[in-house]
């Protein structure tokens, strides 16, 4: 039985019993009870305990009771749709369902102190319940477990009965950006006929309401502002909140073609754009809205990732300062699951951004779902109870009541540093664009919306009846703006071509977009010697003063072993060339599952204390200022993550930052992040980014899912300089790659494919000299060779070099070059054709993969590299990356050797006879010979 139905069935005698208990001990009495308690003056007689003025104990209790349930359900039965009935809900609110009567309307109860209204009749109650609870905003809040804010929300909402009034230069000033948001739309519709544009029309109170978010922000210290959001409404917000000029948006609508500088670019409601803006207080505040793809809620992480460079590295880790906003559509936050994603990521040290705003444009139904086959929560919004945010359900026709949320909002963000939500009830004028017919699929709801009025037309009435204007005052606010319009309208050539503002361009000064020149030419990533001894004194040692787990001390005495014996292996090349950069004031990101420590138990970056769990960091103990070393253990989350740190590198080009996944193929999860950002980010925004991907990759019979990073994906979306593409078979060249991505003059994403069994492979190790010499090498040759003699040159990359080198040992096989491609794109052809020149009679180029023939590089390759006559060497054919079965891998994996090293039919088959036998033979013969046809 819950304490509801105990109030209703309890006798007075039971419920004094459990108020002795809670005077004894609040602790004992559950929170629900001890909110029913406190705030009461109790008489504390020997002969009784009721409150003072109480004359029955039961019914004052059962007001108590109704007093929660408002506070729980009141948000059930409010008026915030404006176009639709509401669902209806059980039990209802109505005093009879709480053992309340007619009969107690009119007595006075002290229960009214609860809502802070003093002594006060069940009448007077009532009303101040519904006026607070049941108008035109839904409050969700009651699940929130901190006491403090379960106080705080009640205390603002019912002081206030949910509503503010606003002077008349406010409510002037309100109509103005209603009107500016309800005439931009009107004059596209006319003046472009038929072109979408996805319309605002039908919530166009979202205008005044981010312009309130601003505003109330810049007076509690915000002073960035990052905006996410999808394509509806993006450009009415573009003209009235980042005040992109009319001029050019009408250019979006009417250009043909493209400024120079210009690749591919991509639809005007896509486009982003920021600005600084000088605020009444003189105060200079920073508002960008981030470009995004058609692929909803994709952009949140991203948003959230800037926000929290900006924190981290403008705003010296201060949440306060910057606030993220992100712009939902009621389908989609309750049909991505990124949404989630990123919800549990948000108080998370890594990756807490001190609250975010979100705003839901509720259209109350998807392209052409309805809200009901939507989704099976009660609420688009019902996501946010996960992290116990505050929800608030809005009539999108109260202008005032948004406002009021707005700024309760914020309020609420820069006090608790908390995720807030706040659900738009409102319509969608036309369909999904403007296009489309709606009435198909949702008849009675537009029947509905084509007699609603405009939120212009309705608040104006308002303000008429309220004496604040009168119709002439009104007619001329109007007709100004649509003045303004027409004008820039006119302003807009026939021939003028459609330019782009460069995204962020402030903090991408010194920064330039790659060039085929820039790419090739030659890095100096060499470091002193002095420098790497100190580091590796860091990152062999733990200290004596602190307990680690013994297998911690054993791995740091292997690794000593390896620096001693000038062997350095890929974990130690990794953590000197993020100690190098730290020396020179470039601070690191690295964030992915379990990249502490390494999927594979090989980086170490931090290590924990076996009695207190705390962690040592080595490379945190470099005494540099400006700098900050970060590797974090994200969530079980590709999508939001990689979103998250893409946000980041985007707003910090000055900091490696680094996701890293499990496996190499988990990046699956996070597909749409590499499609529409990774990729093609700088075709069509313009925006350059230096993120790097760290997919471990390669084939060690652990099944389809462990093997392969799926190399081909990104090699078929490279193009124009987009990526890097890169598998580094050596620390030391590890090492030269990562300096490389931050030493260059410009930022492209970094793909790189990396080892899990070479981690402590015993052949892939650097001496130290190749760490203080040389730089990244796009292309290794083969040191063993007699190239005068060699008749067939191999071609590899990765860990299939290892297990070609071996057998090439074996037989001493100094006819045959192994060739390593460690960089796949852009692709080295000039390297490539130099080699080739140094083995003048090779008979034979081979390209080996482990992957199969229809995935890997060789797809790649074979239209790459059109100068090479290949023969490859792969796996058969597959829609499955590799074999469930170890044995059948070991079984496929050395045929794939035996074929690099087949011996021909001749009288040596049974031996290695080094070609000998096929001198002055034509290709076709030797193909046959050798059984490759």
């Amino acid at each position: 039985m819950d304490k509801h139905e105990y109030l209703n069935q309890a006798d007075s005698s039971a419920i004094e019993e459990l108020y002795k208990n809670y005077l004894l001990d609040p602790q004992s009495v559950d929170i629900s009870w001890r909110r029913f308690f406190e705030g009461f003056e109790f008489a504390r007689g020997t002969q009784s305990i009721l409150p003072a003025g109480f004359t029955d104990v039961d019914t004052e209790f059962r007001v108590l009771n109704l007093i929660d349930w408002y506070r729980k359900r009141g948000h059930l039965f409010t008026k915030t749709n404006p176009v639709r009935e509401r669902r209806k809900y059980f039990p209802t609110l109505d005093i009879e369902n709480y053992g309340l009567s007619e009969a107690d309307l009119n007595v006075e109860f002290q229960a009214g102190k609860q809502i802070g209204i003093g002594p006060a009749t069940l009448r007077e109650i009532i009303h101040h319940l519904q006026e607070t609870y049941c108008q035109s905003i839904g409050a969700e809040f009651m699940y929130i477990r901190k006491a403090v804010i379960l106080e705080w929300l009640q205390k603002k909402m019912e002081s206030t009965q949910n509503r503010v009034e606003f002077s008349r230069d406010e409510k002037i000033k309100i109509f103005k950006h209603i009107n500016s948001a309800v005439a931009f739309e009107k004059f596209i519709h006319k003046k472009f006929v038929g072109q979408k544009r996805f319309s605002l029309e039908g919530i166009e109170a979202l205008i005044p309401a981010l312009d309130q978010v601003i505003e109330k922000g810049s007076q509690l210290g915000i002073r960035e502002f990052t905006i996410g959001m999808a394509h509806r409404g993006r450009l009415n917000v573009l003209a009235n909140i980042m005040q992109k000029p009319f001029v050019d948006i009408f250019r979006e609508f009417k250009g043909t073609d493209y400024a120079e500088g210009v690749v591919l670019g991509d639809v005007k409601y896509h486009l982003g754009y920021d600005r600084e803006v000088t605020m009444e207080d003189d105060q200079t505040v920073r508002i960008e809205l981030l470009p995004n793809p058609s692929h909803l809620e994709t952009v949140g992480p991203l948003v959230c990732g800037m926000a929290r460079a900006r924190m981290d590295h403008v705003h010296q880790g201060s949440e306060s300062p910057v606030l993220p906003i992100i712009i939902h559509g009621d389908a989609a936050i309750a049909g991505q699951g990124v949404v989630y994603e990123l919800l549990q990521m948000s108080q998370l040290p890594g990756y807490r951004t001190g609250g975010t705003i979100h705003l839901v444009l509720n259209n109350q139904v998807g392209f052409t779902t309805n809200y009901l086959e939507a989704r099976s929560s009660t609420y688009c919004t019902d996501v946010a109870k996960v992290v116990k945010s505050p929800v608030f359900h809005v009539n999108g026709d109260d202008v005032e009541a948004l406002i009021y949320t707005i700024r309760l909002a914020v309020e609420f963000r820069q006090l608790f540093h908390q995720d807030v939500f706040i659900d738009i009830l409102g319509y969608r004028k036309y369909g999904h664009n403007e296009g489309d017919e709606p009435r198909f699929t949702q008849p009675l709801l537009y029947k509905a919306i084509e007699k609603h009025s405009d939120i212009r037309e309705i608040y104006a009435k308002r303000l008429i009846d309220e004496g604040v204007f009168d119709q002439t005052e009104k007619n001329q606010i109007i007709d100004e703006f649509e003045n303004q319009l027409e004008s820039c309208y006119n302003g807009v050539g026939p021939n003028d071509k459609i330019k782009i503002k460069p995204f962020l361009l402030d903090d991408w000064t010194g920064f330039m977009h790659s060039t085929a020149h820039e790419i090739a030419a030659p890095v100096n990533t060499r470091v002193d010697r002095s420098r790497l001894t100190k580091l590796l004194e860091l990152i062999t040692l733990l200290p004596t003063d602190r307990n680690f787990f013994q297998k911690a001390h054993k791995i740091i005495e292997n690794r000593k072993k390896l620096v001693d014996a000038d062997q350095l292996d890929w974990a130690t090349g990794e953590l000197l060339a993020y100690g190098s950069l730290l020396q020179e004031g470039i601070s690191i990101r690295l964030s992915g599952q379990d990249s502490e420590r390494g999927t594979f138990a090989h980086r170490h970056a931090a290590w924990v204390q076996e009695d207190s769990g705390e962690k040592y960091y080595p490379l945190k103990q470099l005494d540099q200022v400006d700098t900050s070393f970060t590797v974090l253990n994200s969530p079980l989350s590709e999508y939001a993550v990689l979103g998250f740190e893409y946000g980041y590198a985007l707003a910090r080009p000055q900091t490696l930052t680094i996701w890293e996944a499990q496996f190499g193929d988990f990046a699956n999860n996070a597909q749409v992040i590499i499609d529409q950002y990774l990729v093609s980010a700088e075709e069509k925004w313009g925006l350059q980014n230096g993120l790097v991907l760290l997919l471990p990759h390669g084939y060690e019979g652990q099944g389809p899912e462990h093997s392969s990073a799926r190399i081909e994906r990104f090699l078929t979306m490279a193009a124009n300089l987009n990526i890097n593409v890169v598998n580094p078979t050596t620390p030391a060249n590890f090492f030269h790659l990562l300096r490389r991505q931050m030493i260059r003059r410009f930022r492209v994403p970094l793909v790189t494919f990396s080892p899990k069994s070479l981690l402590r492979h015993p052949n892939c190790t650097s001496p130290l000299r190749d760490f203080e010499s040389g730089g990244f090498q796009e292309v290794i040759d083969d040191p063993n060779t007699d190239p005068d003699h060699v008749k067939r040159v191999v071609f590899c990359w990765g860990k299939m070099y290892y297990e070609l080198l071996k057998p090439k040992a074996e037989w001493n096989a100094r006819d045959i070059a192994l060739v390593r491609i460690e960089q796949m794109y852009p692709f080295p052809h000039e390297a490539v054709k130099t080699l080739l020149k140094k083995y003048p009679k090779a008979q034979l180029h081979i390209w080996v993969q482990e992957e199969p023939e229809n995935m890997g590089a060789w797809p790649f390759i074979k239209n790459e590299v059109t100068y090479v006559d290949w023969i490859p060497v792969c796996r058969k054919p597959s829609g499955s990356p590799a074999t469930g079965l170890n044995r059948i891998h070991q079984i496929t994996q050395q045929e794939l050797i035996d074929k690099v090293f087949r011996r021909c039919t001749c009288e040596l088959r049974n031996t290695y006879c080094g070609l000998q036998c096929v001198e002055g033979k034509s290709r076709i013969e030797i193909l046959r010979e050798f059984e490759y046809l």
